[in-house]
C-alpha cells in the first residue's frame, strides 16, 4: 500500500509540499518542497484503498468520516494544493467519473417530483444553519465584488443591484423570480423600484421565511411567494430573473426551461439568468457533491446553454462572466462557518460539520484554482429592448443605490 500511495502522490502532486502518514505509521512525501508544507494522516487502510481507486469521491468521504485528518494546515489548504496540480484528477478517475455520470444520467432527469425532493435535501435544513454563514439577507449565490463591496453584506447588495440594473425595472412591471430562495432579491426589487414580483421556490422552508418577511413591509406591491415548479407557472411577465436555480434544472430540461421562459415573457420583456458555469466544456458532476450536497445538480457549460436558448426563440443581448467572484464569496461563507463550529455541531453533529466544511472548502478551491465561473445572460424576445451599450447598467445601478435605505435588507429572525 505504501508503494502504491507513493507512486500515486509523486505522479500527481508536483507542486507544494504534502506529507502523508499512512495507517501503519509509514510516511510518504510528495511535491516540490515549496510551502505551505501540509501533513495529512490516514486512520484506516480501507480509506487509503478507496482514495487510490476513486479519489474524487473517497477523499471527501474519508475526511467526513474522520478517517483522514489534516494535522498541519486545513482541509482548504490541502484541496488548494491538490486542485493546483497540472493534472489534479488521474485519468482512471476521470474515466470512472464519466462512466458513473452516464449510469446516473437518467437519475438526474429532474422531473417535478424529483426536483422537489432534490431541493428539499439541501434547502430544507434547519434555518439556523444558513443564518450561521450567509449574510443577513440570506443570499445563497455568488456575490458581486465591485468597487463598492467591502464585505459579504455589501457584495451581496451589489449583486442584487447589478442584476436589477440589467432588468431596467420600472414601477408596476410584473416580475417573475424563478428560484426565489429566502425572498431577498424579490423584496429588493419591490422596495427599490415598485415592481410587482412573483417568486417561486420548491423549498417549503424558504417559502415560509419569504412570506414571514413581508409582515412589516409597507409596499405598493408586496411580493407574492409560491411553492411552485417553474413548469407550472402561468401568466405573462414583463421581466424574468433566475439566480442560482439553473444548476438544478439539469441538461435534459434546458430546452423546456427556456421554452417556458419564452412563453411567460412579454414581447417587450427582459430576462436575466445567473448561474454557475464551466469554462472548459461539459463535464460530469463531481461525484461527492452529487451524492452528499446537491443530488440532481449539474453545472452547465455555455456550449450546452446557448443552443437551448437559440432553439427557444429568445435573443441573447448580453453575456457577462464573473471570474473569482464566487471564490471570494465562498471564502467568506467558509470563514463564518468555521468561526461558529460549536453551533453547527450542536445542530447536526460533528460528522455534518466536517461534511459541510469539506463542501465549502472544495467549492471555494474549485472556483479559485479550476476554471469554474458564473455567467449572467440577458435575454429578450426581439431587438431594441435594451440600450445598445452597457453604459446604462452603471446608470441604473446609481439610480437603484439612491433608492436603497438602511431598512433595505429585511433582517431574518434566527431559526
Amino acid at each position: 500500500m505504501q508503494r502504491l500511495i507513493a507512486l500515486f502522490c509523486k505522479r500527481f502532486v508536483r507542486r507544494g509540499a504534502l506529507n502523508i502518514i499512512l495507517a501503519d505509521g509509514s510516511t510518504c512525501f510528495c511535491g516540490d518542497g515549496r510551502s505551505p508544507k501540509l501533513n495529512v494522516r490516514f486512520l484506516s487502510r480501507k480509506a487509503e484503498r478507496r482514495v487510490l481507486i476513486d479519489p474524487e469521491l473517497a477523499i471527501g468521504e474519508a475526511y467526513t468520516n474522520g478517517e483522514l485528518l489534516v494535522e498541519n494546515g486545513t482541509i482548504a489548504d490541502v484541496l488548494s494544493l491538490l486542485f493546483d496540480q497540472p493534472e489534479y484528477v488521474p485519468r482512471w478517475a476521470k474515466l470512472r467519473g464519466w462512466l458513473r455520470d452516464g449510469l446516473h444520467h437518467l437519475g438526474r432527469r429532474n422531473w417535478r417530483r424529483r426536483s422537489k425532493d432534490n431541493v428539499e435535501h439541501h434547502y430544507d435544513l434547519d434555518g439556523q444553519l444558513y443564518s450561521i454563514f450567509l449574510d443577513a439577507d440570506k443570499q445563497y449565490s455568488c456575490a458581486y465584488w465591485d468597487n463598492t463591496a467591502v464585505d459579504l453584506e455589501s457584495a451581496q447588495l451589489a449583486k442584487k443591484r447589478h442584476l436589477a440594473a440589467k432588468l431596467l425595472l420600472r414601477p408596476d412591471l410584473r416580475v417573475l423570480d424563478i428560484g426565489s430562495g429566502w425572498g431577498g432579491l424579490s423584496i429588493y426589487m419591490a422596495q427599490t423600484t415598485g415592481v410587482a414580483v412573483t417568486g417561486v421556490t420548491l423549498s417549503s422552508e424558504q417559502l415560509a421565511v419569504s412570506q414571514s418577511r413581508l409582515s412589516n413591509k409597507q409596499l405598493k406591491h408586496l411580493p407574492q411567494f409560491l411553492l411552485k415548479d417553474y413548469r407550472d407557472v402561468n401568466g405573462s411577465f414583463d421581466r424574468i430573473i433566475s439566480v442560482g436555480m439553473f444548476e438544478h434544472v439539469g441538461a435534459y430540461f434546458y430546452r423546456t426551461f427556456f421554452k417556458r421562459c419564452f412563453d411567460l415573457l412579454s414581447d417587450s420583456g427582459i430576462m436575466v439568468l445567473h448561474s454557475i458555469g464551466r469554462s472548459e466544456g461539459p463535464a460530469p458532476t463531481n461525484s461527492w457533491i452529487a451524492k452528499y450536497i446537491f443530488p440532481g445538480g449539474y453545472l452547465p457549460a455555455l456550449s450546452e446553454v446557448l443552443p437551448a436558448i437559440e432553439q427557444s426563440g429568445l435573443l441573447i443581448c448580453d453575456v457577462e462572466i464573473l471570474r473569482l467572484h464566487y471564490a471570494e464569496t465562498l471564502k467568506c461563507w467558509r470563514e463564518r462557518f468555521l468561526a461558529r463550529r460549536g453551533e453547527v455541531v450542536r445542530l447536526y453533529g460533528e460528522r455534518f460539520y466536517r461534511l459541510w466544511e469539506f463542501y465549502l472548502a472544495a467549492s471555494e478551491m474549485t472556483f479559485r484554482k479550476q476554471n469554474m465561473m458564473n455567467f449572467q445572460i440577458q435575454l429578450t424576445k426581439r431587438q431594441g429592448i435594451v440600450p445598445m451599450t452597457r453604459s446604462y447598467i452603471a446608470q441604473e445601478e446609481a439610480r437603484l443605490r439612491s433608492n436603497e435605505t438602511a431598512s433595505q435588507t429585511v433582517p431574518l429572525a434566527a431559526g
